[in-house]
């Protein structure tokens, strides 16, 4: 599709306002799709042949990468992990094809993420007690059975045992190496010339691998009022909107620019509206593997921004 920015009136009115601007990472400030989405593939087929012998590869295609995302419980990307796997072996509990069933599934998922899983496979008559009791998804990230495999993979050996002090099973290079930064320099002169320190980050990574990627820019962001969700408790995950009054508040910020790229964070900023915060919503589409769904779905969402990539941000924000 051809670029298409989107500005709503209310935006256009509010542009001048704006005293500080807080961005998600993953598929804002970072393209993620030869990185995180990597390895989301690669965790489900480790785990698969694990528990099944079988070989699974790319089995999570963008239309369900996208589906489960649209849901809004998904930003975590090992929850996307812990659905496909759940989905595999419903399949192959109740001989429907997984094509058939991540279908169902997608449906049927909603904000509450997992548990929405669990909810629709329970209603199904599928007994996933002792999957579900493997994978241990809501316990630690560094004891979950789930989570350990996807760091394993994604952040490879040195750095796992740099981060979580213990051995990796796996030898193959970080995946977060394959992050592709879309910050420049340029952009973040132009950024911090309209909002000087006012500059956070609430991002569902972890202060180390948002750090390890952007390095280059940590400069520019108030890291203090920053929040890194990995790090923090899994109910405070997006789109509960504790993390981003958390950074507003801290930076001391009366009217706020978020960037995201998820309907997860969409929702996070209809949230904190509700709780009496002036933030607007800017949503980006063109890190997706599916740029015009993803561009259909803000627009119907009312939000004041729809961008393809922060690099419009001088053209929408009236900086050039």
């Amino acid at each position: 599709m051809t670029s298409e920015l989107f500005i709503s009136d209310d935006a256009t009115q509010k542009i001048q306002k704006f005293d500080s601007i807080i961005f998600d990472c993953d598929g804002v400030l970072v393209d993620i799709r030869k990185s995180y989405d990597n390895a989301i593939n690669k965790t489900i087929a480790v785990i698969i042949k694990e528990l099944f012998g079988d070989d699974v590869s790319n089995i999570v295609t963008s239309k369900i990468h996208f589906g489960l995302k649209a849901a809004g419980g998904f930003n975590d990307e090992v929850a996307v992990v812990y659905a496909v796997v759940m989905t595999i072996v419903a399949s192959k509990k109740s001989n429907v094809s997984f094509e058939k069933l991540i279908i169902d599934v997608i449906s049927n998922a909603n904000e509450s993420g997992i548990n929405s899983i669990d909810d629709y496979l329970i209603n199904q008559n599928i007994d996933l007690t002792e999957i579900k009791s493997k994978l241990d998804y809501n316990n630690s990230r560094k004891e979950s059975y789930i989570h350990k495999i996807f760091n394993q993979i994604f952040y490879g050996s040195s750095l796992y045992e740099e981060i979580f002090n213990e051995k990796s099973q796996f030898s193959e290079e970080p995946l977060i190496d394959m992050d592709d930064v879309i910050l420049d320099d340029t952009l973040m002169l132009t950024l911090k010339n309209r909002f000087g320190n006012k500059i956070s980050t609430v991002t569902g990574r972890g202060k180390f691998a948002f750090s390890y990627s952007m390095k280059e820019f940590l400069q520019n962001f108030d890291m203090t009022h920053s929040v890194f969700l990995e790090d923090r408790p899994l109910n405070l995950a997006k789109p509960n909107p504790e993390s981003l009054i958390e950074s507003i508040s801290g930076i001391g910020s009366k009217c706020s620019l978020y960037i995201g790229d998820s309907i997860e964070d969409l929702m996070m900023v209809e949230k904190c509206r509700e709780r009496g915060y002036d933030v607007s919503f800017c949503g980006i589409y063109g890190s997706s593997d599916e740029p015009k769904l993803k561009y259909e779905l803000f627009q119907k969402n009312n939000p004041s921004f729809i961008l393809e990539s922060i690099q419009e941000l001088p053209k929408a924000l009236n900086l050039v």
